[in-house]
Protein backbone atom coordinates (compact mmCIF):
# COMPACT_ATOMS: atom_id res chain seq x y z
CA UNK A 1 0.00 0.00 0.00
CA UNK A 2 1.29 3.52 -1.03
CA UNK A 3 2.16 5.98 1.72
CA UNK A 4 0.30 8.52 1.56
CA UNK A 5 2.70 12.05 2.02
CA UNK A 6 2.43 14.35 5.01
CA UNK A 7 0.27 17.25 3.98
CA UNK A 8 1.92 20.83 3.17
CA UNK A 9 2.29 23.18 5.58
CA UNK A 10 -0.68 24.90 5.83
CA UNK A 11 -3.56 22.57 4.03
CA UNK A 12 -6.51 21.55 5.67
CA UNK A 13 -8.58 18.18 5.96
CA UNK A 14 -11.95 18.78 4.71
CA UNK A 15 -14.00 15.15 4.11
CA UNK A 16 -10.95 13.13 3.82
CA UNK A 17 -9.53 15.75 1.08
CA UNK A 18 -6.28 17.90 1.97
CA UNK A 19 -7.01 21.38 0.50
CA UNK A 20 -5.03 24.55 1.13
CA UNK A 21 -7.15 27.53 2.81
CA UNK A 22 -7.73 30.41 0.94
CA UNK A 23 -4.86 33.19 1.39
CA UNK A 24 -5.21 36.07 3.79
CA UNK A 25 -4.29 39.29 3.07
CA UNK A 26 -0.82 40.63 4.65
CA UNK A 27 -1.31 42.58 7.69
CA UNK A 28 0.83 46.11 7.32
CA UNK A 29 0.31 47.70 10.83
CA UNK A 30 -0.96 51.41 9.86
CA UNK A 31 0.59 54.29 11.88
CA UNK A 32 -0.95 56.80 14.10
CA UNK A 33 -0.30 59.78 11.61
CA UNK A 34 -1.84 57.49 8.39
CA UNK A 35 -5.20 57.29 11.33
CA UNK A 36 -5.23 60.76 11.60
CA UNK A 37 -4.46 62.59 9.15
CA UNK A 38 -5.01 60.02 6.30
CA UNK A 39 -2.32 58.90 3.29
CA UNK A 40 -2.71 62.23 1.74
CA UNK A 41 -2.16 64.33 4.38
CA UNK A 42 1.09 61.92 5.10
CA UNK A 43 2.31 62.10 1.34
CA UNK A 44 1.87 66.04 1.88
CA UNK A 45 4.14 66.46 4.60
CA UNK A 46 6.56 64.08 3.65
CA UNK A 47 6.71 66.21 0.47
CA UNK A 48 6.89 69.72 2.66
CA UNK A 49 10.22 67.72 4.67
CA UNK A 50 11.84 66.38 0.90
CA UNK A 51 13.63 70.28 1.04
CA UNK A 52 16.52 71.08 3.25
CA UNK A 53 15.56 74.46 3.89
CA UNK A 54 12.27 73.75 5.39
CA UNK A 55 14.39 70.84 7.56
CA UNK A 56 16.40 73.56 8.84
CA UNK A 57 13.80 75.99 9.94
CA UNK A 58 11.78 73.30 12.00
CA UNK A 59 14.78 72.51 13.62
CA UNK A 60 15.46 76.00 14.74
CA UNK A 61 11.45 76.26 15.65
CA UNK A 62 11.97 73.00 17.91
CA UNK A 63 14.37 75.04 19.77
CA UNK A 64 12.12 78.33 20.70
CA UNK A 65 9.64 80.42 18.80
CA UNK A 66 10.80 82.61 16.02
CA UNK A 67 9.68 85.26 14.06
CA UNK A 68 10.10 85.31 9.99
CA UNK A 69 13.04 88.27 10.50
CA UNK A 70 14.81 85.93 13.28
CA UNK A 71 15.15 83.04 10.64
CA UNK A 72 16.25 85.30 7.89
CA UNK A 73 19.06 86.28 10.25
CA UNK A 74 19.97 82.78 11.11
CA UNK A 75 19.70 81.06 7.80
CA UNK A 76 20.50 84.02 5.92
CA UNK A 77 18.01 84.56 3.06
CA UNK A 78 15.68 87.07 2.11
CA UNK A 79 12.26 87.45 3.30
CA UNK A 80 10.27 86.16 0.31
CA UNK A 81 12.09 83.15 0.50
CA UNK A 82 11.42 82.28 4.30
CA UNK A 83 8.04 83.17 3.81
CA UNK A 84 7.18 81.02 1.16
CA UNK A 85 8.54 77.79 3.67
CA UNK A 86 6.73 79.01 6.19
CA UNK A 87 3.40 78.95 4.56
CA UNK A 88 4.21 75.48 3.31
CA UNK A 89 4.93 74.29 6.78
CA UNK A 90 1.76 76.01 8.03
CA UNK A 91 -0.06 74.50 5.19
CA UNK A 92 0.78 70.98 6.01
CA UNK A 93 0.09 71.62 9.49
CA UNK A 94 3.87 71.17 10.75
CA UNK A 95 3.69 75.09 12.15
CA UNK A 96 1.55 77.39 13.57
CA UNK A 97 1.76 81.02 13.93
CA UNK A 98 0.60 83.72 16.43
CA UNK A 99 0.40 87.55 16.35
CA UNK A 100 2.34 89.53 19.21
CA UNK A 101 2.03 93.06 17.98
CA UNK A 102 3.35 94.01 14.55
CA UNK A 103 5.08 90.59 14.42
CA UNK A 104 4.29 86.66 14.07
CA UNK A 105 5.51 84.16 15.89
CA UNK A 106 5.95 81.22 14.26
CA UNK A 107 5.93 77.56 16.04
CA UNK A 108 6.14 74.04 15.48
CA UNK A 109 2.22 72.83 15.78
CA UNK A 110 1.94 69.85 18.22
CA UNK A 111 -0.01 66.98 16.24
CA UNK A 112 0.06 63.49 13.99
CA UNK A 113 2.51 65.25 11.33
CA UNK A 114 4.55 66.60 14.28
CA UNK A 115 5.61 62.91 14.59
CA UNK A 116 7.17 62.43 11.40
CA UNK A 117 9.19 65.50 12.03
CA UNK A 118 10.39 64.08 15.19
CA UNK A 119 12.18 61.30 13.54
CA UNK A 120 13.63 62.98 10.99
CA UNK A 121 15.29 65.62 13.65
CA UNK A 122 16.53 62.50 15.27
CA UNK A 123 18.63 61.43 12.23
CA UNK A 124 19.68 64.98 11.32
CA UNK A 125 20.54 66.82 14.47
CA UNK A 126 24.19 66.19 14.39
CA UNK A 127 24.83 67.70 10.51
CA UNK A 128 26.84 70.26 9.71
CA UNK A 129 23.80 72.33 8.70
CA UNK A 130 21.86 71.73 11.49
CA UNK A 131 24.72 72.88 13.67
CA UNK A 132 25.59 75.35 11.51
CA UNK A 133 21.98 76.96 12.43
CA UNK A 134 22.24 76.72 16.15
CA UNK A 135 25.00 78.51 16.36
CA UNK A 136 23.46 81.19 14.81
CA UNK A 137 20.44 80.98 17.24
CA UNK A 138 23.18 81.02 19.98
CA UNK A 139 24.40 84.54 18.80
CA UNK A 140 20.65 85.90 18.22
CA UNK A 141 20.11 85.27 21.34
CA UNK A 142 23.97 86.70 22.63
CA UNK A 143 22.33 89.81 20.76
CA UNK A 144 19.00 90.40 22.71
CA UNK A 145 21.14 89.51 26.62
CA UNK A 146 23.30 92.45 25.30
CA UNK A 147 21.08 94.79 23.61
CA UNK A 148 18.69 94.46 27.02
CA UNK A 149 21.88 95.13 28.85
CA UNK A 150 22.97 98.22 27.41
CA UNK A 151 19.06 99.02 27.85
CA UNK A 152 19.36 99.00 31.69
CA UNK A 153 22.59 100.58 32.12
CA UNK A 154 21.74 103.44 30.09
CA UNK A 155 18.26 103.95 31.80
CA UNK A 156 19.38 102.62 35.46
CA UNK A 157 19.87 106.31 37.05
CA UNK A 158 17.03 107.19 35.88
CA UNK A 159 14.53 104.21 35.79
CA UNK A 160 12.07 105.37 38.61
CA UNK A 161 12.04 108.68 37.14
CA UNK A 162 10.06 107.42 33.77
CA UNK A 163 6.87 106.18 32.48
CA UNK A 164 7.15 102.30 31.92
CA UNK A 165 4.67 99.95 30.84
CA UNK A 166 3.02 98.23 33.32
CA UNK A 167 4.72 99.68 36.21
CA UNK A 168 1.73 101.31 38.25
CA UNK A 169 1.67 101.19 42.24
CA UNK A 170 -2.07 99.86 42.28
CA UNK A 171 -0.84 96.81 39.89
CA UNK A 172 2.00 96.41 42.50
CA UNK A 173 -0.11 96.27 45.42
CA UNK A 174 -2.62 93.98 44.21
CA UNK A 175 0.25 91.31 43.03
CA UNK A 176 2.02 91.95 46.82
CA UNK A 177 -1.63 91.61 48.06
CA UNK A 178 -1.85 88.10 46.66
CA UNK A 179 0.85 86.87 49.21
CA UNK A 180 -1.28 88.32 52.13
CA UNK A 181 -3.46 85.99 54.06
CA UNK A 182 -7.11 86.22 54.41
CA UNK A 183 -9.15 86.92 57.20
CA UNK A 184 -11.14 89.37 58.53
CA UNK A 185 -10.28 93.34 57.26
CA UNK A 186 -11.45 96.80 58.61
CA UNK A 187 -10.47 99.59 56.40
CA UNK A 188 -10.80 102.81 58.95
CA UNK A 189 -11.13 106.02 56.32
CA UNK A 190 -12.27 104.79 53.18
CA UNK A 191 -11.19 107.77 50.99
CA UNK A 192 -11.98 106.65 47.37
CA UNK A 193 -12.57 103.13 48.31
CA UNK A 194 -9.86 101.64 46.05
CA UNK A 195 -7.59 99.88 48.55
CA UNK A 196 -11.26 98.01 49.81
CA UNK A 197 -11.65 97.19 46.83
CA UNK A 198 -8.48 95.67 46.49
CA UNK A 199 -8.54 94.10 49.91
CA UNK A 200 -11.98 92.55 49.21
CA UNK A 201 -10.56 90.12 46.51
CA UNK A 202 -8.20 88.35 49.12
CA UNK A 203 -9.94 89.08 52.03
CA UNK A 204 -12.61 87.00 53.47
CA UNK A 205 -15.21 89.97 54.50
CA UNK A 206 -13.71 93.54 54.64
CA UNK A 207 -15.65 96.40 56.65
CA UNK A 208 -15.24 99.99 55.63
CA UNK A 209 -16.00 102.70 57.72
CA UNK A 210 -16.41 106.44 57.02
CA UNK A 211 -17.91 109.16 58.39
CA UNK A 212 -19.32 109.94 54.58
CA UNK A 213 -22.48 108.18 53.66
CA UNK A 214 -21.17 109.71 50.08
CA UNK A 215 -18.46 107.77 50.01
CA UNK A 216 -19.69 104.54 51.46
CA UNK A 217 -22.73 104.63 49.08
CA UNK A 218 -20.08 105.42 46.07
CA UNK A 219 -18.40 102.31 48.16
CA UNK A 220 -21.01 99.95 47.47
CA UNK A 221 -22.21 100.62 43.99
CA UNK A 222 -18.13 100.30 43.10
CA UNK A 223 -18.19 96.77 45.20
CA UNK A 224 -21.63 95.84 43.12
CA UNK A 225 -20.36 96.22 39.95
CA UNK A 226 -16.76 94.36 40.82
CA UNK A 227 -19.19 91.37 42.00
CA UNK A 228 -17.63 91.53 45.33
CA UNK A 229 -20.38 90.58 48.27
CA UNK A 230 -18.05 90.66 50.57
CA UNK A 231 -17.39 94.20 51.71
CA UNK A 232 -19.70 96.06 54.47
CA UNK A 233 -19.96 99.72 54.81
CA UNK A 234 -20.45 101.71 58.54
CA UNK A 235 -20.83 105.13 58.81
CA UNK A 236 -18.14 106.26 61.55
CA UNK A 237 -15.83 108.33 63.32
CA UNK A 238 -12.18 106.44 63.39
CA UNK A 239 -11.99 107.89 66.67
CA UNK A 240 -14.83 106.18 68.31
CA UNK A 241 -15.57 103.36 66.11
CA UNK A 242 -19.07 101.62 66.02
CA UNK A 243 -17.75 98.01 65.98
CA UNK A 244 -16.81 95.04 68.66
CA UNK A 245 -14.22 94.56 70.84
CA UNK A 246 -11.13 91.96 68.93
CA UNK A 247 -13.45 91.55 65.90
CA UNK A 248 -11.30 92.29 63.13
CA UNK A 249 -7.46 90.16 62.32
CA UNK A 250 -6.51 93.45 60.03
CA UNK A 251 -6.55 97.05 60.63
CA UNK A 252 -5.69 99.72 58.17
CA UNK A 253 -5.44 103.76 57.89
CA UNK A 254 -4.86 104.48 54.60
CA UNK A 255 -3.96 108.49 54.58
CA UNK A 256 -6.44 108.80 57.62
CA UNK A 257 -4.68 109.44 60.78
CA UNK A 258 -4.19 113.07 59.37
CA UNK A 259 -7.61 113.06 59.74
CA UNK A 260 -8.17 112.39 63.31
CA UNK A 261 -8.21 115.07 66.00
CA UNK A 262 -6.76 113.21 68.20
CA UNK A 263 -4.49 109.88 66.15
CA UNK A 264 -3.68 108.32 69.60
CA UNK A 265 -7.05 107.99 70.02
CA UNK A 266 -8.27 106.85 66.65
CA UNK A 267 -4.70 104.14 67.12
CA UNK A 268 -6.43 103.08 70.68
CA UNK A 269 -9.55 102.20 68.58
CA UNK A 270 -8.08 100.36 66.36
CA UNK A 271 -6.64 98.35 68.97
CA UNK A 272 -9.68 97.79 70.64
CA UNK A 273 -11.25 96.14 67.98
CA UNK A 274 -8.24 93.71 66.77
CA UNK A 275 -7.95 90.31 68.12
CA UNK A 276 -4.96 89.38 70.20
CA UNK A 277 -2.16 89.28 67.26
CA UNK A 278 -4.20 91.14 65.01
CA UNK A 279 -1.98 93.44 62.53
CA UNK A 280 -2.32 97.37 61.94
CA UNK A 281 -1.37 98.72 58.48
CA UNK A 282 -0.42 102.60 58.44
CA UNK A 283 0.01 104.92 55.60
CA UNK A 284 0.48 108.70 56.36
CA UNK A 285 2.67 111.61 55.36
CA UNK A 286 5.70 112.53 56.39
CA UNK A 287 5.78 115.77 58.32
CA UNK A 288 4.85 118.59 55.68
CA UNK A 289 4.57 122.74 56.15
CA UNK A 290 1.88 122.98 53.15
CA UNK A 291 -0.84 124.78 55.06
CA UNK A 292 -3.32 124.54 52.46
CA UNK A 293 -4.29 120.73 52.43
CA UNK A 294 -5.83 121.91 55.90
CA UNK A 295 -8.69 123.66 54.02
CA UNK A 296 -8.38 122.20 50.12
CA UNK A 297 -8.43 118.28 51.77
CA UNK A 298 -9.83 118.90 55.82
CA UNK A 299 -5.98 117.73 57.52
CA UNK A 300 -6.15 118.11 60.96
CA UNK A 301 -2.27 117.64 60.80
CA UNK A 302 0.42 118.04 58.22
CA UNK A 303 1.67 114.78 58.60
CA UNK A 304 3.43 113.43 61.04
CA UNK A 305 7.40 112.57 62.09
CA UNK A 306 8.84 108.85 62.07
CA UNK A 307 9.00 109.39 66.09
CA UNK A 308 6.34 110.85 66.69
CA UNK A 309 3.81 107.81 64.83
CA UNK A 310 6.01 105.69 66.42
CA UNK A 311 4.95 107.10 69.42
CA UNK A 312 1.66 107.20 69.00
CA UNK A 313 1.41 103.30 68.07
CA UNK A 314 3.73 102.65 71.32
CA UNK A 315 1.45 105.11 73.52
CA UNK A 316 -1.40 102.85 72.18
CA UNK A 317 -0.38 99.93 73.02
CA UNK A 318 0.95 98.40 69.94
CA UNK A 319 4.22 96.24 69.54
CA UNK A 320 6.46 95.17 67.02
CA UNK A 321 6.38 98.67 65.63
CA UNK A 322 8.02 99.64 62.31
CA UNK A 323 7.91 103.14 60.82
CA UNK A 324 9.78 103.84 57.56
CA UNK A 325 9.65 106.40 54.36
CA UNK A 326 7.60 104.36 51.29
CA UNK A 327 7.77 106.32 48.66
CA UNK A 328 8.05 110.24 47.32
CA UNK A 329 5.71 111.59 44.94
CA UNK A 330 7.51 112.28 42.01
CA UNK A 331 4.77 115.97 41.78
CA UNK A 332 5.40 118.96 43.64
CA UNK A 333 5.09 119.45 46.68
CA UNK A 334 6.76 115.66 46.69
CA UNK A 335 5.27 114.18 49.31
CA UNK A 336 6.75 111.76 51.15
CA UNK A 337 4.51 108.76 52.41
CA UNK A 338 5.40 107.20 55.67
CA UNK A 339 4.53 103.77 56.33
CA UNK A 340 4.15 101.53 59.58
CA UNK A 341 3.29 98.41 60.67
CA UNK A 342 2.28 97.32 64.63
CA UNK A 343 1.08 93.85 66.18
CA UNK A 344 -1.67 93.58 68.94
CA UNK A 345 -0.12 91.64 72.01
Amino acid sequence: MARKSPPAAGLAHANGTWVRPAAQPKHVPSTNLDSMIGLTGTSRVLKALADETRLRVLNLLAQEDLSGSDLMEILNMGQSRVSTHLALLKEVGLVTDRRTGRRSLYSLLPGPAGGVWEQVLKQGRETPEFQSDLAGLDELRKRRRDDDKAYFDRVAATFGEQLLPGRTWEGLARGILQLVPRGKYVDLGIGDGLLTLMLAQIADTVTAVDLSPEMLRQLDLRARNAGLSNVKTVEGNIEDLPLPEQSFDVAVLSQALHHAVVPVRALQEAKRILVRGGKLLVLDLLAHGEEWVREKHQHKHLGFTEEALREFLATAGFTRIKVARAARDPQPPHFMTLVATATVG
